[in-house]
């Protein structure tokens, strides 16, 4: 073995990642001016890919493996550095490890509250809270579109872009579904489907790919909440009118348990709600007709000694008019103690108006 052989041998590198953090997604290999010798061993892990940079571009793609750097298996980066007929020297060049691997359980939700409309509560502010999972797919394009010169990135430094663009995405859903916010509860899924079909394509765009998207809260303001609360009991309760009556008649058999306290007082004002509204629904529900009309008053005559009648008003004009009854004539009535003369009666005064007094006797 020459000495140019032995101290080749001595300069050889290993090029490795050894992750040991769950986070990070991208790391740059650090070495010495970036100096990498011939035939160094560059080793690329299970969900790992390492990338060569030569001043600012980006060459070789290594999937998991272990290579010996030569000239065969760096074809861009020889032609970059005008490698014709190999090289055997040192070289600069930049390596990146990017972490391939699922990152699973990333949170994502709203910073600031979503308007929207509601059919059942009007304007409401929604919050929504979740998690994703999702992978570099594309080394080279997460390299330059996302990472830059980083030498270590992390999930952390791009959570809150995908955050925005899923948020972006459920406030858009939110709108296009026009649902109410009872029925948000029960549409996680489809909207997390939703959801995860939009920022895919935008995902891609920065050489990433976005697994999975789940939707695991929505939540509105504790007002509104308490409005759903009491809608939910008021359909529990059913007939409001039966289990205000059931209300009234437990008040009162626990006041009466305390007869000299204030349970007393409160089980009789709740009985006499109780009876007023008993009540007042009776006399709701009981027609409204009129009484009835009072009867006629009627008068017995004498004519010749004979009682006739009982005549009502119309009966005693036509009487009078026939010269049955005069003035003189001897009238009975309910109420009255004896038989009196027509002309002493106020009713039958009308009765005389128009009948012409009787002839005188002729002399």
């Amino acid at each position: 073995m020459s000495i140019f052989d032995k101290i080749r041998g001595e300069f050889i590198d290993i090029i490795e990642w050894l992750d040991d953090s769950n986070d990070t997604m991208v790391y740059r290999f650090e070495r010495h001016n970036n100096e990498i010798k011939y035939g160094a061993k560059l080793t690329v892990r299970e969900s790992q890919q390492a990338v060569f940079v030569e001043e600012g571009q980006y060459a070789d793609v290594f999937n998991p493996g272990m290579y010996t750097l030569e000239t065969q298996n760096l074809p861009i980066l020889s032609t970059l550095k005008g490698w014709k007929y190999g090289f055997n020297s040192p070289f600069k060049a930049e390596v990146y490890f990017v972490n391939t691997k699922r990152f699973t359980d990333l949170k994502w939700g709203t910073m600031n509250p979503i308007m929207m409309r509601d059919p059942d509560f009007g304007m409401v502010r929604v919050r929504a809270f979740g998690s994703y999972v999702m992978r570099v797919v594309d080394a080279k394009k997460f390299l330059s579109e996302v990472v830059g010169t980083n030498w270590e990135f992390t999930t952390d430094q791009i959570s809150d872009q995908i955050r925005n663009n899923i948020v972006s995405a459920f406030s858009k859903a939110v709108a296009e579904m026009k649902m109410p916010v009872l029925d948000l509860y029960s549409m996680y899924q489809d909207m997390g489907t939703i959801l995860t079909n939009h920022c895919k394509p935008i995902l891609a765009e920065m050489g990433i790919e976005l697994i999975n998207l789940l939707i695991e809260n929505v939540s509105v303001p504790p007002e509104v909440e308490q409005a759903i609360d009491t809608r939910s009991k008021m359909g529990a309760v059913g007939d409001l009118q039966k289990y205000m009556q059931f209300q009234a008649a437990d008040a009162m058999v626990k006041g009466a348990e305390n007869p000299g306290g204030a349970g007393a007082m409160v089980g009789q004002m709740m009985a006499g709600m109780m009876m007023g509204q008993t009540v007042g629904q009776t006399m709701a529900q009981q027609p409204m007709t009129p009484p009835p009309l009072p009867t006629a008053k009627t008068f017995h005559v004498a004519v010749n000694g004979q009682q006739q009648g009982p005549y009502d008003m119309a009966g005693l004009q036509a009487l009078a008019s026939q010269g049955g009854l005069r003035q003189d004539t001897l009238v009975w009535s309910a109420g009255m103690a004896n038989w009196i003369a027509a002309k002493e009666v106020a009713e039958l005064a009308p009765l005389f108006a128009n009948v012409p007094p009787p002839i005188p006797p002729q002399s």
